[in-house]
């Protein structure tokens, strides 16, 4: 998959190209079906299937505060886009000079002179240019004058289910803990990317060493406290079953959000400094106050025996 960071660097014989637009956060089901209908369109067609997206998110330039949790960092983004069959991906910085584009010149620039659109498929809410002023009607309206077909594919849910596949639904679900649900919207596990830091090595006193993980420089949203049962993957693809803690440790009155990932039956692992992949599978159980150490380590016990039961 060719994947351009800028406008600029689209090759000017790129295309002809069937084309689709989005922020595609978390890839969900909903995205890979609008991009399976884009890259079989352009396989009937015999053009070329191309996605653009943005980073950051419009919504951490225009509008910080009302900016949503991320569900995928870039690189993860791009690594689900390519899974779809995509031949290429223009990834817009976005800037407050992108966002005063008229509708007109951003359609014009992008998917006229730069990528050579045949198709453009969109959904009914498409929404694009300054202050979202473009909608379907103006993308219909271009298309007639610059030459090139609009698609418009309805919303989708899940089979026997009538909620739409959303980011929003996924971030709903993970709020809740429920990432089994997530996953279901997803189409795939839901993945925390972070570094290994040092945390209070409290796990290793108790007999359950667990890597930390960096919540402040994490790639994709942090579930809810609890326990979970997941994967552990390392750099050199090694993948660890894993019982994952998410919270303040309230038995020790912490303050600090912490997520911790004890590696079942893994003996002098040192992890620290690397940086790791962790899928979530299951919801064990909320976070919880024991009232001392003999039934936080009985429960911990317990935990371990679920997600290995779960897991393996």
């Amino acid at each position: 998959m060719q994947r351009w960071d800028d406008l600029s660097d689209v090759e000017p014989g790129f295309g002809p190209s069937v084309v689709t637009i989005g922020n595609f956060d978390g890839v969900h089901r909903g995205h890979a079906a609008v991009l399976g209908e884009v890259v079989g369109l352009a396989r009937a067609l015999g053009l070329v299937s191309a996605a653009v997206t943005f980073d950051p998110h419009p919504l951490q330039v225009l509008h910080p505060e009302r900016a949503p949790g991320l569900l995928t960092g870039l690189t993860r983004r791009l690594d689900l886009l390519q899974e779809t069959g995509l031949d290429a991906v223009l990834v817009m910085p976005f800037t407050h000079e992108l966002a005063r584009w008229s509708p007109q010149r951003f359609v014009e620039e992008v998917f006229v002179d730069a990528l050579h659109a045949v198709v453009v498929v969109v959904g009914h809410d498409v929404r694009f240019g300054e202050a979202n002023a473009g909608d379907l009607a103006t993308m219909q309206e271009l298309g007639a004058r610059f030459g090139f077909e609009v698609v418009v594919l309805a919303d989708l849910g899940g089979q026997g289910d009538s909620s739409r596949w959303s980011s929003t639904a996924v971030r709903e679900a993970l709020a809740a803990g429920d990432v089994e649900r997530a996953a279901a919207i997803l189409g795939h596990r839901h993945r925390v990317s972070s570094t290994v830091v040092h945390g209070d090595h409290r796990g290793r006193e108790l007999g359950y060493p667990t890597a930390n993980l960096d919540t402040v420089h994490a790639d994709g949203l942090v579930p809810a406290d609890g326990v979970y049962a997941g994967w552990l993957t390392r750099r050199d693809g090694d993948r660890l079953p894993a019982a994952v803690s998410i919270g303040t440790n309230p038995t020790f009155d912490g303050v600090r959000r912490q997520l911790e990932a004890f590696c079942i039956d893994q003996q002098g692992l040192d992890l620290y400094g690397e940086r790791v992949d962790l899928d979530f599978v299951a919801h064990l159980r909320p976070t919880q106050r024991f009232e001392g150490i003999e039934p936080l380590v009985q429960q911990m016990e317990r935990d371990v025996a679920r997600c290995r039961e779960i897991l393996l």
